[in-house]
Formats: C-alpha cells, structure tokens, sequence
C-alpha cells in the first residue's frame, strides 16, 4: 500500500478480488464522491483494441457499490439492482479510463450512482447510472 493508498478510507482500499483483476485502483474516497482509474490493458479490450465494454461496466458498478458501502449502517449490504450504460467514445489500449462515481439519491432502501468514465484527453467515455438495494443485517 502506498502513501496515497493509505489516505483512502479502508472500505474504499479493501477492494473485492474482481476489481483487483481489472487494475482497479482508487484514489479519491469520500460519501458523495469515489474516484478510481483502471489501466487500458490488453487483457481488458475487445476485438478492436479499445477498452471492452464490459470492463466499463464493471469498473462503474464497482464503484457505486463501493460509493453504497461507504453510506451504509454496520452489518448493512448493498446489490445492484439496475444499470444503465451510454457508450460516447472508446478508450483505446494504453489510456487509461477514469471513473467519478456521485449520488443522484441516497436514501434508506436504495441508492442511485452516476458514473462519468473520461479517456486520458478528458473526453467522456461512458455514462453509467445505476440503482443500489441497501440490505438488511444478516440474521437480523
């Protein structure tokens, strides 16, 4: 972990095994704003050498989850339960993809994220909105 990493509150830098496996790395992490970039490897392109889409999509609902996770109770879960995806622009092997999750609606049962992904010209790539379902406490 490196001195940057360590300014990131500890749920935001525990990222599951999946985020890991795209090169996701935060670096901004508050309540209302998660920031995180991912490396456009050739593992995550398609078959036009630009960032796959579903890589796009994962690198947003990892975030609003982790955005979710930084509002909730202890014990409490979240699960996406919708998302939407504008494709604009393709982000091409090299770059790298930068995603800013902020809330559109934070209440008690769900939560409602939108994603802005840029290239490294700061073009918009993608647009991602999707909805959270808080959970309830296990065995609660």
């Amino acid at each position: 972990m490196t001195d940057a990493d360590a300014s990131i509150h500890p749920i935001a830098a525990a990222q599951p095994p999946f985020a890991r496996l795209l090169g996701l790395r935060v670096i901004h992490a508050d309540p209302d704003r998660v920031v995180a970039e991912v490396a456009v490897t050739e593992a995550l392109t398609n078959r036009n050498g630009t960032l796959h889409g579903g890589a796009v999509m994962a690198l947003a609902d990892n975030l609003g989850g982790t955005a979710t996770f930084l509002n909730l109770a202890e014990g409490q879960g979240t699960v996406t339960v919708e998302s939407k995806t504008n494709f604009l622009r393709t982000v091409p092997l090299g770059d790298t993809a930068r995603a800013e999750t902020t809330p559109l609606h934070k209440g008690r049962s769900t939560m409602i994220w939108q994603t802005r992904i840029t290239r490294g010209d700061g073009q918009l790539a993608a647009l991602v909105i999707q909805t959270q379902m808080v959970l309830a406490p296990r065995g609660g």
